[in-house]
């Protein structure tokens, strides 16, 4: 009688398990766990393919965290990021027309970024206090146009840093900036630990950690309990004295600064700034990390990103390597478009799930 009271329990602890982790990120994390057990037979190092998704993770991870203030104000899926990064990629290349070098370039980035961010955001949330109801759709729009905008801008904008612009016409941004001299993996080796072939990013982890903390204390604020009382029912906060449009405001300005500060994260580890169509479908990846990690499109937690932003970057990384090991031909592209978009449209599927 004790054995079957004990295999219930058990059961019945699974079972909870799996009720709150939630069975399709249960299936998803299985897959990546087979990834790395069969890595070997692909003739990969495990620790290799480890390092290289905790580098991923540290890269994407404040990008996906920008979700969360829409999230929780009831602005919906931020689809606009690209006007976030739009904001980090100005300050990025004003921190490098300044001649700023090493950490100053890095902060420096960041600092001149923050007040696009602010600018682009309040425009961009005043907009969607417009068109309530239908956020997402115009945020993809607003998204999209913004980065064709931007390509007709980097060519006319006056920078002329030699090691910026087109040598043969002297003017216009090149599509690809190198960071060497800047701030170039200035987060990837801070605190970098490694043991053999695994490589922790603990400098990416901990300013990741840093923006994480400061995002869950301030929805801990009054400020920040008012908006998520918008996200959840904006008639009742409005009713408790609440303005919805200002918090609603608010929130899409802390995301657009949530996204530029993510992508000068993203450039120092890449090595590049990116420019011109780069931006263009940065917010799927984004959006599906989030959604997988457990979000709906009205609720978000901190762990909703860890789990999201791990575990889309682990299947992106490992399923490509995997596969070309495996099958001894070279089609990493062709599986990392397929595996990529299948999670995105998978993602996109739970949106509907959760808004029922």
């Amino acid at each position: 009688m004790k054995e079957i009271a004990s295999a219930n329990l058990v059961k019945t602890k699974f079972n909870e398990f799996v009720k709150a982790f939630g069975l399709p990120r249960l299936i998803i994390a299985c897959f990546l766990l087979f990834l790395f057990l069969i890595s070997p037979l692909a003739g990969l190092n495990i620790l290799t393919g480890l390092s290289d998704t905790f580098n991923r993770f540290g890269m994407n991870a404040i990008l996906v965290l920008a979700m969360v203030p829409m999230i929780h104000s009831g602005c919906g899926l931020n689809f606009g990021l690209p006007l976030g990064i739009i904001s980090g990629l100005l300050g990025a290349t004003l921190s490098l027309e300044f001649g700023y070098t090493g950490a100053v370039s890095f902060i420096m980035a960041m600092v001149l970024a923050t007040p696009f961010a602010v600018v682009l955001g309040y425009g961009y949330g005043i907009l969607l206090n417009k068109v309530k109801g239908g956020e997402m759709m115009i945020a993809t729009y607003v998204g999209f146009s913004s980065v064709a905008f931007m390509c007709i801008m980097w060519l006319l904008l006056p920078y002329d840093n030699p090691t910026m612009v087109w040598g043969y016409a002297g003017t216009g941004l090149r599509t690809t900036i190198s960071l060497e001299g800047a701030y170039q993996s200035i987060l990837l080796n801070f605190l970098s630990l490694e043991i053999g072939h695994l490589r922790i990013p603990f400098g990416m982890f901990l300013f990741f950690a840093l923006f994480a903390l400061l995002v869950w204390a301030f929805l801990r604020t009054k400020t920040g309990t008012a908006m998520t009382a918008v996200g959840s029912n904006s008639v009742f906060a409005t009713a408790s004295g609440v303005n919805v449009d200002k918090m609603r405001t608010l929130s899409v300005v802390l995301s657009t600064w949530l996204g530029a500060i993510g992508i000068i994260v993203y450039q120092q580890s890449f090595g590049f700034i990116q420019l011109y169509m780069s931006p263009f479908y940065m917010a799927l990846p984004a959006v599906s990390a989030i959604l997988l990690g457990g979000a709906s499109v009205n609720k978000a937690t901190i762990p909703n990103v860890i789990i999201g932003t791990f575990l889309f970057q682990g299947i992106l990384t490992m399923t490509p390597s995997v596969m070309n090991g495996l099958i001894q031909t070279d089609v990493s592209e062709v599986i990392r478009i397929i595996v990529s978009n299948g999670m995105i449209l998978y993602a996109l599927t739970r949106k509907q799930e959760a808004t029922r």
